[in-house]
């Protein structure tokens, strides 16, 4: 066992001598050690509950003959984090996440990790870590939240929050109203209950074969998500005893999986950077370009919120993830072949599901979309790239052309949108709010939720450097690659300056001559960095283009 390292012999009795010091007796310490990372607080309301999972983990562990020893993970609520210096904070937790992860892992010798996720950044560092330490690992997130329901019998949920306030602003509701979307859109512990980026993850770490079924989509208050922690706890005690690590899982084949259920399922668009992060960790190499091979040849199925008015908990009762990989064997879209963390093939896996909802999830003949949720677009502002939840847009913005309306921080965008300032017709432009500029590449759901709670959301298009919520919708295009703050072509768009876009063929295009840009080049100044103390200072000189996942380079 790899805990040998700290337990066993004469020249590792003062290691021991510690082990006793936890209260652990000579019966534990000769089980194998499986660390529980636990990403429970008190802050985040979908992990507000995560001490009972990994309890229900540990118990699991225990019945299967292993040692469970708990050790903590951050995270990051960014519903709270969202519209203030605080955001700048969410996307860089996922870097420290994988390397605490890392560092307690090797650290202390564990046989085999548990990962106990639940939001945005903490599914993926988690799997980062994963990836990286490569000892026999298991996930079980804490699970979706239910979906909130209105006085009048609405259902509702975060993005409709969100939403209220610019709807407020636009003086169609009045406060007593927000205040009502307020007691109601959250109404238990969970990850909020859209095809949000949370719930994208962790249906993700299920389709690439790191979880168990029904950990993308059983709701966090039931008891078969404890039922699921047991199983969990119990499994991972067969991957130390097969050696099933997560590098045999997480594969090219894999990957291509996942994001082809990714485009099945709608996710959000920051899968389009966690998903190549995670896989440059595991050795898998994972371009932009691919996103829109697989796109291309994927129908489509489910359109949960913001999308839609559906949930994750009615893609749940539908039949889960699973029954989204079975509708897309029926087009040979995935290699059924791959391991999976149950000691299963995928197409062992998933060979007794059924759709029992095609209202929730279409059929694969019958999608939503012929193509998948999401688009990579390119042009001259966008060289390397840009990215677009495109089944979250209304068929009327698939193709939008307008002026530019430039802003230099989400800030001072916010508040001309609330002002009223922006129009029919115009696109929204923010920069400097990417990786390095940001820094910290801030989520855009406040402007986004206000041009769509202001009813503009059929008009007015939004590009940036910065990235959106999953529960952003509308024509919100991000991850603008090179970000301006590195030299990119979205610094030298200047006010009223047309900007065509085309979602359906793939493009964005700044209507200015080659010339023109070269001359705006040559007087062109990257303004001075936003912060330049901390760990947002250094993140900003290590973090690459978001292209290419925002890794530490």
């Amino acid at each position: 066992m790899k805990s040998d390292n700290v337990k066993v012999g004469v020249d590792r009795a003062p290691n021991k001598s510690l082990m006793y010091a936890l209260g652990l007796t000579e019966e534990e310490i000769s089980r194998p050690l499986i660390g529980v990372v636990s990403s429970y607080n008190e802050i985040v309301p979908g992990h507000m509950h995560l001490d009972k999972i990994a309890e229900a983990v540990k118990a699991g562990v225990r019945a299967a003959g292993g040692t469970p020893i708990l050790f903590p993970a951050i995270a990051v609520c960014d519903g709270i984090a969202m519209g203030h210096i605080g955001m700048k904070y969410s996307l860089v937790t996922r870097d420290l996440i994988a390397d605490s992860t890392e560092a307690m892992a090797i650290a202390h010798q564990f046989d085999g990790l548990v990962m106990v996720p639940n939001c945005d950044k903490n599914v993926p560092g988690l799997l980062m870590a994963a990836a990286r330490i490569n000892v026999p690992t298991i996930f079980c997130a804490g699970g979706p939240m239910l979906a909130g329901r209105l006085p009048d019998g609405r259902r509702t949920c975060l993005s409709h929050m969100f939403e209220a306030v610019g709807a407020y602003h636009a003086g169609k509701l009045d406060e007593e109203g927000v205040q009502s979307y307020v007691e109601h859109a959250c109404p238990s512990c969970g990850s909020c209950s859209g095809m949000y980026t949370a719930n994208s993850m962790n249906c993700l770490t299920e389709a690439i074969g790191m979880a168990l079924r029904g950990n993308g989509t059983i709701p966090a208050p039931y008891s078969a998500r404890i039922r699921l922690a047991k199983e969990t706890g119990m499994q991972i005690m067969k991957l130390v005893e097969q050696d099933i690590r997560p590098r045999d899982i997480m594969t090219e084949a894999a990957f291509h999986n996942a994001e082809t259920v990714d485009m099945a399922l709608g996710c959000s668009t920051n899968t389009m950077l966690h998903l190549p992060a995670i896989a440059h960790e595991a050795g898998v190499d994972i371009s932009f370009d691919m996103a829109n091979e697989i796109s291309g040849k994927t129908p489509n199925l489910c359109h949960l919120a913001p999308a839609g008015d559906t949930f994750m908990e009615d893609l749940e009762a539908a039949g889960g993830v699973y029954a989204v990989m079975k509708e897309l064997t029926k087009g040979d879209l995935l290699d059924t072949s791959v391991m999976t963390v149950s000691g299963k093939t995928v197409g062992e896996n998933i060979a007794n599901a059924d759709n029992l909802n095609t209202d929730i999830i279409r059929p694969f003949d019958d999608p939503f979309m012929k193509t998948g949720g999401i688009a990579v677009l390119k042009g001259n502002i966008a060289p390397d790239g840009c990215v677009v939840k495109q089944s979250a847009v209304l068929p009327e913005m698939m193709k939008h052309e307008g002026p530019a309306r430039v802003f230099d921080s989400e800030d001072d965008a916010i508040r001309v949108i609330y002002d009223g300032g922006i129009k029919a017709g115009d696109v929204v432009v923010i920069r400097y709010e990417g990786p390095k500029g940001g820094p910290g590449m801030r989520e855009m759901l406040n402007p986004t939720s206000a041009i769509a709670g202001m009813g503009l959301d059929a008009s007015v298009a939004l590009i940036t450097d910065g990235r959106f919520s999953g529960a952003t919708r509308g024509a919100s295009i991000g991850h603008v690659s090179p970000e301006a703050a590195s030299g990119g072509p979205i610094g030298l768009v200047n006010e009223g300056d047309i900007i065509a876009i085309d979602i359906a063929n793939k493009t964005i295009e700044l209507k200015v001559s080659d010339e023109e840009l070269e001359e705006r080049r040559k007087t062109w100044v990257c303004p001075e960095p936003k912060v330049k103390t901390g760990y947002l200072a250094r993140y900003a000189k290590l973090v690459s283009s978001a292209d290419k996942g925002a890794i530490l380079d």
